[in-house]
This record gives C-alpha cells, structure tokens and sequence, in this order.
C-alpha cells in the first residue's frame, strides 16, 4: 500500500503540508485532481461530524477498500476510528500518514466554515497506543522530577503530544508542566510545582490548540 505517496499527492494538490503545525488557513482552489476529494464533501452535510465522516469515507476507499469507518462527536472534539484487518498499516512511519489525513481533514472542514473544530482520528488503535506510551513516559519523568528536585525539559514535539502530557500530569501532587519556545522548538519542561502556579497546564496555549496538525 502507496499511501504515504498518494497522501503527499493530495498534500501537495491542497496546497498544504503534513509537518505543519499550525492550523491550516482556508486551502486556495485546489488544481483538478485535488478537486474530486474535495468535491466529494458537499455542503449538504448538516454539520461538521457528517462534512468530516463524508469526506473520510470519501478518501478511505482510494487507500484501502476493507477499511470501515465510525465518526463520533466527542466531548471536546470530533473523534474518527479507522479499523480493518490493515488498518493500523495505515497509521504510517510514527504516525505520519494518519497526521496527513487529519491535515486534510482540517482542510476540508475549513472549506465548509467548520475552522474551529478538533479532529482525532485513530487507525486500528495506533494514536490510543501512542498515547498510553506517552502517559507512560511522562509518569516515569514525574517520579524523577519528584525525587530530584530538577526541572526535566524534553525534547521538541508536536502540539497534540505536549497536551497528552500535560493531562497526564495536570493533577500530580509533586510537578507541573509547562510548554516554552516557538513553532516546532516549542517543547515541555517538567518541573517540580509551586504554591504559587499549580494550575499552569491548564492554561498553555496547547490545551486549546493541541489538535491542529
């Protein structure tokens, strides 16, 4: 399965890129061969979940035709699983190809006026596995920082894993997490938490915008 290349064709026919971050601004007039996946998404949906679930039932059959597809309105975002005996293929190198398609995703739900909607999708469960590792990691990184007195900053990623962080962490009795640096430098710190600002995860800029690509 191509999918890396057929999703980096519609990329490159949006207008847009998998590796940015930053939630996509409305896509230009995509060329003919883009326009067919858009078109596919018409504005007779009645709301975001159906403009989401048309455009991605839409899109997965030109990547697999055995996958099945569940949309559901989540209770802070739009939340779309992908299953099928090759479902978790789809996910791609470090979940890659499953950025590509929630990029895509934001592109057509920006074309109908949905610009402020979140978007998850998860493929044969590989973003709840990536999340529990994540979990993981961060618990383990909290007893350390706990134990030592010293701030752990990790290294650079994406919005959507800083916020998996900070939920984690958001109510530990011992540390606080805390987002600083910009675009794909931004990165977390663990630090032991203060009296003073015991609420600081809440208020990082990456709980409101953690779900753009």
């Amino acid at each position: 399965m191509d999918n890396p290349k057929k999703l980096d064709d519609y990329l490159a026919g949006l207008g847009i890129s998998e590796a940015d971050e930053s939630a996509p601004p409305a896509p230009p007039e995509p060329p003919a061969g883009a326009a067919a996946l858009l078109v596919a998404t018409q504005a007779q949906a009645s709301d975001a979940r159906e403009t989401l679930e048309q455009f991605l039932a839409g899109l997965l059959p030109r990547l697999d035709p055995d996958l099945s597809l569940t949309v559901r309105s989540g209770e802070s975002a739009l939340e779309a699983e992908i299953a099928g005996e090759r479902a978790a293929r789809l996910a791609g190198r470090d979940g890659r190809v499953l950025g590509a398609i929630e990029v895509l995703a934001y592109a057509v739900l920006s074309r109908h006026g949905y610009t402020d909607v979140r978007v998850r999708i998860d493929a044969g469960g590989f973003r709840r596995r990536y999340n529990e590792n994540l979990t993981r990691v961060a618990e383990r990184l909290a007893v350390q920082v706990a134990k030592t007195g010293e701030a752990h900053e990790m290294q650079p990623m994406p919005p959507a894993d800083r916020r998996v962080i900070h939920l984690a962490l958001q109510t530990h009795a011992l540390v606080q997490t805390e987002s600083v640096g910009e675009g794909q430098n931004r990165r977390l710190i663990i630090r032991p938490r203060t009296e003073h600002d015991p609420q600081a995860a809440e208020r990082s800029p990456d709980f409101e915008h953690a779900d753009r690509p």
